[in-house]
């Protein structure tokens, strides 16, 4: 299957791509900066620098999106993180109503952001969205995607947790204060963190595209999310450090802004519907996701 992905060269983009290409798929990759793609990117991945150089597409995977951790929000990187994630998805859907033979499927992505900040309620792909900037940025990238369903291109619209690696994202953020000893909880350590280890996301990307039946929203999390405070404790115990320093809400509303929401507030998502489709996680809890990603440093 010939199949287009947009982030190809993100930290969840890179792995598809190989994990695809192992699978025998044919890859392009759409991208702004084509010279660093192809550094980044195996020499099969056809790197395409215009949708319109896009040929013979029968899947697309929508990556694209400004990080939302990169640095403090105001007004313009609101309006930088809407317009490459609404204006990507919109130029592949005007793309796809374009060809004469179109795409069957598009996976695109959206966040576990949808669901708003919601306490201890645990949420499935049923509960409705929230109401705060991240909410709203997440539905309206979801609505656009969903225009595809009326050009008759199969949609499954993946809601990503925390993504653990181990070469990068919010576990190489997390590790080196943990490994000196001075990793704990964010504020009061209540909030939920719903993860997923990046083997099993990509999995379940590459399960979308090839699963005919598969459509509509599907959190991509972990079957075990957990409060931050375990989470700090597993992860300290992983390393065989404490983890027991807090960094208050107030220094990280005062170092982020409004974008300490997303840290000291959570949600507790869980991803039925891959789950009663018949998805297998690999690293369903967090302590074996962290015997994988850290070379099983406890034993």
């Amino acid at each position: 299957m010939h199949v287009l992905i947009t982030g190809g060269t993100g930290f969840i983009g890179q792995a598809l791509c190989a994990v695809l290409l192992q699978g025998g798929h044919t890859l392009s990759v759409l991208t702004r900066d084509a010279a660093r793609a192809r550094a980044q990117l195996p020499a099969a991945v056809r790197v395409l620098a215009a949708l319109e150089d896009a040929r013979d597409v029968e899947a697309v995977v929508n990556l694209a999106g400004e990080p939302l951790m990169a640095g403090r929000w105001n007004a313009a990187r609101k309006a930088t993180f809407r317009a490459s994630r609404l204006g990507t998805t919109q130029a592949l859907v005007a793309w796809m109503a374009r060809q004469s033979v179109r795409p069957r499927v598009l996976v695109s992505g959206s966040a576990i952001g949808y669901y708003g900040p919601r306490g201890d309620e645990a949420l499935d792909e049923s509960a409705a969205p929230g109401d705060d900037f991240a909410a709203q940025l997440c539905r309206d990238w979801e609505t656009e995607a969903m225009q595809a369903e009326g050009l008759d291109v199969r949609t499954c619209r993946v809601r990503t947790g925390i993504v653990l690696g181990a070469d990068g994202g919010a576990l190489a953020k997390m590790l080196p204060p943990f490994r000196l000893g001075a990793g704990g909880p964010m504020g009061d350590g209540r909030q939920w963190m719903s993860w997923i280890h990046r083997d099993d996301l990509v999995g379940m990307l590459q399960w979308l595209l090839e699963r005919d039946q598969a459509g509509g929203a599907y959190n991509g999390t972990a079957p075990t999310p957990l409060t931050n405070r375990d989470f700090a404790r597993t992860l300290g115990a992983a390393l065989r450090r404490p983890a027991i320093i807090p960094t208050p809400a107030f220094a990280l509303r005062l170092g982020f802004g409004e974008m300490a929401q997303l840290l000291l507030t959570g949600q507790r998502v869980l991803p039925a519907h891959a789950l009663a489709e018949g998805f297998s996680f690999r690293f369903p809890t967090l302590d074996e996701a962290l015997h994988d990603l850290l070379r099983d440093p406890v034993g």
